[in-house]
């Protein structure tokens, strides 16, 4: 691995140290963030590490700050954390950096440490613009699997009284401006009968046929979302959508089935609440747990929350989006169905936009890639924003 101390401050070379890591997120990503740190280091930024989740491997988030240590001012954001290769028919070998023409292909090269690579890269700038105001570089983790790395470091920074005030969260998107997307909530439910031999259904509690009336109640509700809930244009569907994607129970026909469980998620629009939708839908099941329970004291139903990812809405006349417009070139302010750490930064009170190099069609795939064009104009993109907060300083 190279030194950190050695690497020429740009994208590329950068990227290739990047992807060098494996930080699929099952594994611990104390490596490449020691290694950012090291580099933050070499170029006279200090930097502060915060523990991830609870129980999680090794999970690091880190936090520098270019400028003047205190709250407010403009971030970037990217998480470091990818998804696994096993499965996957790569050309090369995913963890070393491969160029071939104007592509870079790695794993996360897209998703997203194109987007780290150039965070880092513009180091030596950024310490230029941040005379006044700070510049933030946040690095988080687990963004694949829960997103919850974000939101412990919201947590960690508002402690500390650190909170930027607006954020770049660079998750590939060709470089336009991204100001709105769905937010995500999925729920585990379980039900506990009681069993019994078939022969006799009064003598048990069937969670199977509990757990039908609920799925039935999902897909009626699925259906009441699609024809009369709630719209937001420049979304496809432009409405919240809700399904049940697995489910499981019983043992053998002729018992009384005393387990079933299923999962159920909601891909919330603006405006549609998770919390409040699973909230309903506890109230219309709670029925159901009252007769699992009759005559049965360890009957009911139980629920285990697997994903609270809020959806993002940003202003079309706010000044992050006007100044996106500005810095990319770009008159759009796109709406995607995918989530993103963008809505938890929105939800502790930083603005943020998402923009970054790549295409998100390439994240996950085998022969992952991000070209060099994108790079060099997500380089000059983010030297643009910061350098948008020293005129507006001085003016």
């Amino acid at each position: 691995m190279s030194d950190p101390h050695t690497v020429p401050p740009q994208s590329a070379d950068i990227l290739a140290a990047l992807v060098a890591f494996d930080t699929t997120s099952a594994k611990s990503n104390a490596p490449i963030i020691t290694w950012i740190e090291q580099y933050l280091s070499a170029h006279g930024v200090p930097s502060t590490r915060y523990p991830g989740p609870e129980g999680a491997v090794e999970k690091w988030n880190l936090h520098a700050v270019i400028g003047p240590d205190r709250a407010g001012g403009l971030a970037f954001s990217g998480h470091v954390d990818c998804v696994p290769v096993e499965g996957q028919e790569w050309s090369s070998d995913p963890f070393i950096l491969r160029e071939d023409g104007d592509r870079l292909y790695g794993r996360g090269a897209a998703d997203m440490k194109g987007f780290v690579a150039c965070m880092l890269a513009a180091v030596p700038d950024l310490k230029a613009y941040a005379a006044n105001d700070p510049i933030h570089l946040l690095f988080t983790c687990d963004e694949e699997i829960t997103c919850d790395g974000a939101r412990y470091l919201m947590a960690d920074l508002r402690a500390a009284d650190r909170m930027p005030d607006r954020c770049i969260v660079g998750e590939p998107s060709l470089l336009a401006p991204i100001i709105a997307h769905k937010g995500r909530f999925a729920v585990r439910v379980t039900f506990q009968g009681l069993p019994g031999h078939s022969s006799n259904p009064e003598a048990g509690r069937n969670a199977l046929h509990a757990m039908g009336r609920a799925i039935a109640f999902c897909a009626d509700e699925a259906d009441r979302l699609a024809q009369d809930g709630h719209r937001v244009a420049g979304f496809e569907p432009p409405y919240t959508t809700m399904q049940v994607g697995v489910a499981s129970g019983g043992s053998i026909l002729n018992i009384i089935p005393e387990h079933a469980s299923f999962e159920v998620e909601w891909r919330n629009v603006p405006g549609d609440d998770g919390p409040t939708m699973f909230q309903a839908l506890q109230d219309t099941l709670r029925p159901l747990e009252q007769a699992l329970k009759f005559g049965n004291s360890q009957g009911g139903i139980t629920y285990e929350q697997l994903c609270d990812l809020p959806p993002l809405a940003l202003s079309r006349e706010h000044t992050l989006t006007l100044e996106a417009q500005s810095i990319t070139g770009r008159n759009t302010a796109g709406h995607v169905s995918y989530g993103t750490e963008a809505g938890i930064y929105q939800r502790a009170g930083m603005e943020s936009i998402v923009c970054g190099p790549g295409d998100i069609a390439q994240a996950h795939r085998p022969d992952e890639f991000v070209t060099r064009d994108q790079l060099a104009r997500c380089d000059r993109m983010i030297r643009d924003f910061a350098r948008r907060g020293i005129e507006e300083h001085e003016l």
